[in-house]
C-alpha cells in the first residue's frame, strides 16, 4: 500500500515538474516581447520595433491590451470608456472574469512598481506577474486533469504540449481551462454543486466551460438521473450571473462591450470562413461588410451550424452502446464549437488539450495534431509581418493552408472519437478494463441507451 502512494506520489511530482518545464519554454518563448531600449534622455520603452513582436514570434496580447483597454491608467474595467480612432466608444472587451483578472494583476504592478521604484515601461512588470499567474492557472489544470487520466503517463501529452510552449502566455485562456478542468474533477467527486459553481466562474472568463453541461445532460438522461445534472446547471447559472450582474447594472455599456464585439466581429484570419474566400471566389455570406455592421448571416449560419453539431453529438451520445465517456463528448461538442465559428484565436487551441488527453490518449495522433495547431503561430505572424513588408513573401495561402492542415487533423480525432464511442472495445481507456473516472455521479447508475431506431427519427 505504501509502496503504491510512493508511486502516485512520484508520478504526480514528476508531471507537475514536466508541466513546469513546458510553461518555461513558453515563457521563454515570450520573453523577447519585454525586451526594452533606451529612447533618449534617460528613457526606456518597449522594443516592438519594425514588428520584432512578429519577426520573434513572441507577441502576447497582454502586452498592448495593457495600454489599449486602459489598463495603464489604474482605472475599472467596464466603468471605463473611451472614443477609439474612429469616433465610437469602446470599452473592455473580455468578459468580466477574464478583465478583472487584467485589473488585478494592473494592481499588483502597480503597487511593486510605487514599491520598487521601478522606472522602466510598467508593462514589462505587468506581463511578467501576469505570466506567473497563468502559468499558476495552467498547473492547476493539470492537476485537475491528472486524476481523470487513467494512465498517469498519459498527462504528459499535457504537461509538454507543443501548444502550452507556444500559447500558454499568449492570451489569458489558462484561467478558464483551470475552471473548466476543475469543473469536471468536481463532478468526477461527485461534488455538483461544486462543479456548477466552478464552470458558471469559467463561462464568465470564457465561454466554452458552459459547454460541458451539455455531455452532462445526455449522461444524465442515459442513467435516469437529472438531479445533480439540475444542480450543477443552475449552479452554473447562478455564479455566472452573480460574477456578471454587479457590472451589468452598474456599468451596461461596458459591460455589454464583449457582446457587442462578437457580434460586428467578421470571419476571423484562422477561420475556415476566411479559408474559403482566400481559396475560392466566395465573398462570404454577408459579401463586403463595412465597419460597425454585424455579419448577419455568418452570425446566424455559426450559431445554426454549432446547435445543428450539438443536436449530432447528443443523439450520438444517446445511442452509443455503452455510456460514452464525458471527455469524449465534451471533446466533440468544443471542436465543433470551434470548427463552426467564426474565431478560432490560436490560443483556443489550449482549451482542445486536457480533452483530447482525456478523450483519446493515443499519442502519435494527438502529437501530429499539437505539432500542426502550433505550428499554425508561424505562418500567422508572418503573414502579419508581411502585411507591413510585402517584399518578405509571407502569404495568406502559406498561413491558410496550415489552418486548414489543423482543421483536418482535428475532424479526423472527433472520427476517431466517435469510433470509440460506437466501439467501447476500441477506446484505449476501455481496452484496459476502466470505466470514466469523470461519471461521477451516474458512475453507479443504470446505463440506458436511446434505441436505435429512436435515434434515427
Amino acid at each position: 500500500m505504501t509502496s503504491r502512494f510512493d508511486r502516485t506520489l512520484v508520478t504526480w511530482l514528476v508531471v507537475m515538474l514536466l508541466a513546469g518545464v513546458g510553461l518555461a519554454v513558453g515563457w521563454v518563448a515570450k520573453a523577447p516581447c519585454v525586451d526594452t531600449y533606451q529612447v533618449g534622455g534617460g528613457q526606456v520603452a518597449l522594443d516592438w520595433r519594425d514588428g520584432r513582436q512578429y519577426a520573434l514570434h513572441c507577441y502576447s496580447d497582454a502586452i498592448p491590451l495593457y495600454g489599449v483597454d486602459r489598463l495603464s491608467d489604474g482605472t475599472l474595467p467596464y466603468k471605463t470608456t473611451w472614443l477609439d480612432d474612429s469616433g465610437n466608444e469602446r470599452a473592455m472587451e473580455y468578459p468580466v472574469v477574464t478583465g478583472m483578472l487584467q485589473y488585478g494583476v494592473m494592481k499588483v504592478t502597480k503597487a511593486w512598481v510605487g514599491s520598487a521604484g521601478y522606472t522602466g515601461p510598467e508593462v514589462v512588470p505587468y506581463f511578467v506577474i501576469m505570466a506567473v499567474v497563468l502559468a499558476v492557472a495552467w498547473l492547476i489544470a493539470v492537476a485537475c486533469t491528472l486524476p481523470l487520466v487513467t494512465k498517469k503517463w498519459h498527462a504528459v501529452l499535457m504537461a509538454l504540449s507543443p501548444l502550452v510552449f507556444v500559447h500558454a502566455f499568449t492570451n489569458f485562456d489558462t484561467l478558464a481551462v483551470a475552471l473548466a478542468a476543475g469543473g469536471m474533477l468536481a463532478w468526477a467527486r461527485q461534488k455538483p454543486v461544486l462543479a456548477g459553481l466552478l464552470l458558471g466562474i469559467g463561462a464568465a472568463a470564457k465561454l466554452y466551460p458552459l459547454f460541458i453541461l451539455g455531455p452532462l445532460l445526455v449522461l444524465c438522461w442515459r442513467s435516469r438521473t437529472l438531479g445533480p445534472w439540475w444542480k450543477a446547471t443552475i449552479t452554473a447559472a447562478a455564479a455566472w450571473i452573480a460574477c456578471n450582474a454587479p457590472f451589468a447594472l452598474l456599468y451596461p455599456r461596458g459591460w455589454w462591450e464583449f457582446f457587442r464585439l462578437n457580434s460586428t466581429r467578421v470571419a476571423d484570419h484562422d477561420s475556415i470562413y476566411n479559408a474559403l474566400t482566400t481559396f475560392t471566389s466566395w465573398t462570404g455570406f454577408d459579401g463586403p461588410v463595412y465597419a460597425g455592421e454585424s455579419p448577419e448571416k455568418l452570425n446566424a449560419f455559426t450559431l445554426v451550424a454549432f446547435l445543428g453539431l450539438c443536436l449530432v453529438i447528443g443523439v450520438i451520445g444517446l445511442s452509443a452502446p455503452t455510456r460514452p465517456r464525458l471527455a469524449s463528448l465534451v471533446f466533440l461538442v468544443v471542436a465543433a464549437f470551434l470548427l463552426t465559428n467564426k474565431v478560432w484565436s490560436p490560443q483556443y487551441s489550449l482549451w482542445l488539450v486536457p480533452l483530447a488527453v482525456l478523450a483519446l490518449p493515443r499519442v502519435w495522433i494527438l502529437l501530429t495534431w499539437m505539432l500542426v495547431d502550433a505550428w499554425v503561430w508561424y505562418p500567422r505572424l508572418g503573414y502579419f509581418l508581411g502585411l507591413q513588408d510585402p517584399g518578405l513573401g509571407n502569404s495568406a495561402e502559406r498561413f491558410l493552408t496550415v489552418v486548414l492542415l489543423r482543421d483536418l487533423l482535428v475532424v479526423i480525432i472527433c472520427g476517431m472519437i466517435i469510433h470509440t464511442i460506437y466501439r467501447p472495445q476500441a477506446d484505449p481507456v476501455r481496452q484496459g478494463g476502466a470505466d470514466d473516472p469523470a461519471f461521477g455521479p451516474v458512475s453507479d447508475q443504470p446505463d440506458r441507451r436511446l434505441a436505435p431506431a429512436r435515434a434515427l427519427t
